[in-house]
């Protein structure tokens, strides 16, 4: 199933396209075409399963833009959950211009005056603080189509049953009413009887759920701390397939491309790509010549491939369920797996709900400082020199290393080798040696660029040519040194016009693939041309 398939209008679709939705969760299903008809509705379900969704697209579907009035109020148990949830309803009304407004206390009332006196069409708002606006007259519910009733049960824990029986004795009697909680007491059935009319209900089950077999570790970061986090577990860990989760399509297209910048051989794979994108990125998968893939949980699905090693949460799963099934991905086979996710404070809420129903161990994990990755790439690549001493494979650098050593000391030789080899993975990752356009080793008065498109992508010179000129107006005779390798193209712009391109062709589509632009390293004699080509793989 799909969103088209409620029959929403086209602004509605927008919205959810825009925000990245892909399938609709179990509560949505179940939910939204029952609201579509006005109808009332209990549901029953646990926090983080997409039950705002689910209330708030039939909310954005059948409000009037044109009425001058609060017509859709939502009831929140605290500060953070109004602002959660009219965030989310903002977003879903934004193709139609609905505006919604959160109320809560602890705030400058007279701004939320000021606010609601310009006009709102939805109000999200904790009992205390509306009802103090319905007081000062400031907010008039007589508009009001649908009310919802969001965690209800922490609403009565939190003593503000009565708070709502006198907010709902302000709005009108033919309105639709909507409950939400995640458990049934008494007291709100009562509610349910005595306000709702022949309620619908709706209960999603969240049965008890393990994962054996998975070390599950989770780490508290900032969102803008997510790309550098993961770097520095792929490099610390041992070689192996890391398996990355996003909520959104956008969201998986952003990471891909953040983690092709800084080196590393990294595929996106959601609901945009066709049936023979998607087996082209599992078949490199498999044959372990991609060793990140970042996707959503619907393009994931089916995917059994036994070995790979870790599994990232790079956002939280929507509800416990989704959270077992990711971290199933890994630890097959009799073999162990780690399941790492990253939680953000706004998510913490969430992440116990996980914890509480999935009954998991998980340990908090710190971070590995930049000497420790250090000391991690070294050792592997200390255990791969003497892989090629044993092995005999150097022979024909002998010569090389003895005419490296008869000009300059040779634990000085080593210690450059190691710098390069060692700190070449972090291109991108805001070290101080980060490439400026100045320094890409491009022709006077050019800057050469780095782009994540290569010959396994069919591309052509003329291809990046033509793009470019399309997109910045810049003449063809002027886009020179287009040179493609499997993975990457190099390609030469005028010097003031290269921080334009990067920024219309950087996550531009070009041939059907989304394309990741940078300035480029300097060139070398070893690595056709890019320190990049030789970041792709961990030492």
């Amino acid at each position: 199933m799909t969103f088209s398939d409620f029959g929403l209008s086209h602004e509605v679709l927008r919205a959810v396209a825009a925000m990245g939705f892909e399938e609709p969760t179990p509560i949505q299903k179940k939910a939204i075409p029952i609201l579509l008809t006005s109808k009332d509705v209990v549901g029953q379900a646990q926090t983080g399963t997409g039950k705002t969704a689910a209330f708030g697209i039939p909310i954005v579907e059948r409000l009037d833009r044109s009425v001058h009035g609060v017509q859709a109020l939502i009831l929140s148990p605290t500060r953070e959950l109004a602002i959660q949830a009219a965030e989310e309803m903002n977003k879903l009304g934004k193709v139609k211009r609905l505006h919604a407004l959160p109320v809560y206390g602890g705030t400058s009332i007279e701004r939320q005056i000021s606010a609601l006196r310009k006009g709102v069409h939805i109000v999200v708002g904790t009992p205390g603080r509306i009802l103090d606006h319905i007081e000062r007259k400031t907010l008039t519910l007589k508009d009001v189509k649908i009310v919802v009733l969001d965690e209800a049960d922490e609403m009565l824990d939190m003593g503000f049953v009565d708070d709502i029986t006198r907010i709902l004795k302000e709005t009108p009697v033919e309105r639709q009413t909507l409950l939400f909680s995640a458990t049934m007491p008494e007291a709100i059935l009562q509610i349910s009887k005595r306000y709702m009319r022949h309620p619908e209900k709706i209960k999603i089950h969240s049965d008890t759920l393990t994962a054996p077999k998975i070390n599950q570790i989770f780490y508290e970061v900032r969102n803008e701390e997510k790309i550098e986090a993961l770097s520095r577990l792929i490099d610390s860990g041992d070689t192996g397939r890391f398996l990355v989760f996003c909520h959104t399509k956008k969201e998986a297209d952003d990471v891909s491309s953040s983690l092709k910048l800084r080196g590393y051989v990294a595929e996106a794979m959601h609901g945009d790509f066709s049936q023979a994108q998607r087996e082209a990125v599992l078949k490199k998968f498999r044959e372990s010549r991609v060793d990140v893939l970042v996707a959503t949980d619907v393009a994931a699905r089916g995917l059994d491939i036994s070995d790979i090693s870790h599994v990232v949460n790079f956002s939280i799963p929507q509800n416990p369920e989704s959270y077992v099934h990711r971290i199933g991905r890994t630890g097959r086979a009799g073999k162990e797996g780690v399941a790492i996710t990253f939680v953000t404070p706004r998510e913490d809420k969430q992440f116990r709900l996980i914890k509480a129903v999935s009954k998991a161990q998980i340990k908090r994990g710190k971070l590995p400082t930049k000497e420790e990755v250090t000391e991690a790439r070294f050792a592997s690549l200390k255990e791969r020199i003497h892989e090629f001493i044993d092995d005999k494979r150097f022979e024909r650098f002998l010569k090389l290393a003895e005419k490296l050593t008869g000009e300059m000391q040779p634990i000085e030789a080593t210690a450059a080798l190691l710098k390069f080899m060692l700190e070449g993975f972090d291109a991108g990752s805001g070290r101080e040696d980060a490439v400026s356009l100045d320094e890409t080793g491009a022709a006077p008065g050019m800057a050469r660029l780095f782009m994540t498109i290569g010959r396994e992508q069919s591309i052509r010179p003329g291809d990046i040519v033509k793009e470019i000129s399309k997109k910045t107006g810049i003449p063809f005779n002027a886009i020179k040194g287009v040179n493609i390798f499997e993975k990457f193209t190099f390609v030469e712009v005028p010097r003031e016009a290269a921080e334009k391109v990067i920024e219309f062709m950087h996550q531009s589509i070009i041939s059907g693939w989304k394309v990741a632009v940078a300035p480029a390293r300097p060139r070398s004699r070893d690595d056709g041309g890019n320190g990049a080509a030789n970041r792709g793989r961990r030492a």
